[in-house]
């Protein structure tokens, strides 16, 4: 059973919602405040956090951006409707999704349990090259089934939306994938909003890579991993 840590302020929200989530199979734990959600992620065995971004002690980023400094557990914030700033801005200090408040309860276990298959590497994702699993290349090393990136032997702390996407890139490199392309990949929704967060999460990934520069922009047309792929 997953275990899904919600950081909420208002305390007649998790009681609902836990009832809720459990008929998926997730036990919904609860957290008014920062602090206790810090300290609960620190005991370990949550799989995945919702954060709302109004919050006493300090807001969601402000949160989101401490949990990213030990942790790339999935991320799903909860924003006001409308603010667009709020959900860029989340996208931006790494979180992998969001929810617009008011919402249906269906819709954010749906969320919550696209990022935690994105954590789960499956058959389908597995690569042909070498072991079957890993993507060998100059300096870069992507291996699907332990969902992890060594740039030059170092691994690196990449969140599910940021592995997905070089892994997308990784099986073909050369290929010029569309914003488009990218979306249908991260399940994205809202275009023009999404639009922007293929280029923020680009972003995210390239400083992460660094001083490796393999991630190269199209102008009009997309993305593409301009490494050659070597023998694993």
């Amino acid at each position: 059973m997953h275990r899904i840590l919600l950081i909420d302020d208002d305390a007649q929200l998790g009681p609902p919602l836990a009832a809720y989530f459990a008929r998926f199979d997730m036990l919904l734990e609860c957290a008014l405040k920062p602090s206790e959600g810090l300290a609960r992620l620190k005991q370990g065995g949550v799989d995945a956090a919702i954060l709302d971004v109004m919050l006493p002690e300090m807001d969601g980023f402000a949160l989101c951006r401490a949990i990213r400094k030990d942790s790339d557990i999935p991320i799903v914030m909860l924003t006001a409707r409308g603010e667009v700033m709020d959900r860029v801005v989340g996208l931006e200090l790494g979180a992998d999704d969001y929810v617009p408040k008011p919402f249906e309860p269906r819709e954010l276990v749906a969320r919550v349990q696209t990022v935690l298959r994105r954590r789960i590497a499956s058959p389908a994702a597995k690569l042909v090259s070498g072991d079957g699993n890993t993507l060998v290349f100059d300096g870069l090393v992507v291996n699907a089934t332990t969902r992890t990136v060594l740039r030059a032997g170092e691994t690196l702390d990449l969140t599910s939306t940021e592995f997905d996407l070089l892994l997308l890139l990784a099986r073909a490199p050369g290929k010029v994938f569309s914003r488009d392309d990218i979306l249908n990949q991260l399940r994205g929704h809202e275009a023009e909003l999404y639009t922007r967060a293929v280029d923020i999460v680009v972003s995210r990934v390239r400083k992460k890579l660094e001083p490796l520069d393999c991630i190269k922009t199209l102008r009009n047309a997309g993305y593409t991993l301009a490494l050659v792929r070597l023998q694993a």
